[in-house]
Formats: structure tokens, C-alpha cells, sequence
């Protein structure tokens, strides 16, 4: 099964500055050959559910390995079954309502 999510990836107990820890969940999420985009507050990531899921895994376990006592996570996943439809695509028809206006 297909998802979209949102991740937002918080290490606690590291300073102020979180973007190295980021840095390093953005390389695990390419490595892992998923379809992604970083925005201000977390990275929205498209894919095969249990490939997803597990970069969330990689993404803790890496993050704890750096040094991170403490890691809160927020999710948003969609999933739907009646046609595939990619994170461009969502935006996309959005974009196009907005340019009939």
C-alpha cells in the first residue's frame, strides 16, 4: 500500500539548532530511494508503507546514535486505494484551482 506522510522529526536535549540532525534523516530518506520534499517544519515523504515506515525507524536510530537522548515525532499519513496519486499531484490540482481563479 502506497502513503504520503508528513514527518516532523524533534531530537530534545541537543541545543537550540536541530538542522544536522535533520541533515542526517534527509540522507537516510534518499538513500532509501523514496520520493521527498523538505519543507520549514518537516519533510513530506511518499512510498511503499513498510518502505516508509522503516526510514522512520533509521531516522530514530540514527538520531539516538548522534547523540540525542530524547526524539519526538509527529506523523500525518494519507492512504488511498481508488487511483495512485503522487505528492505533485496533490499540489498540482491545487495550483490549478488557484490559476482558474
Amino acid at each position: 500500500m502506497k502513503v504520503i506522510i508528513d514527518l516532523c522529526v524533534v531530537p530534545i536535549g541537543v541545543g537550540i539548532s536541530v538542522s544536522e540532525y535533520i541533515a542526517a534523516c534527509q540522507e537516510i530518506i534518499d538513500a532509501a530511494g523514496l520520493e521527498f520534499h523538505l519543507h520549514a517544519y518537516g519533510t513530506n515523504i511518499e512510498g511503499e508503507w513498510d518502505a516508509v515506515f522503516d526510514v522512520i525507524k533509521k531516522c530514530h536510530e540514527k538520531i539516538h546514535a548522534m547523540g540525542a537522548p530524547r526524539i519526538t515525532t509527529t506523523i500525518k499519513a494519507g492512504t488511498r486505494i481508488d487511483k495512485d496519486q503522487t505528492m505533485n499531484e496533490k499540489v498540482k490540482s491545487v495550483e490549478d484551482k488557484l490559476a482558474k481563479e
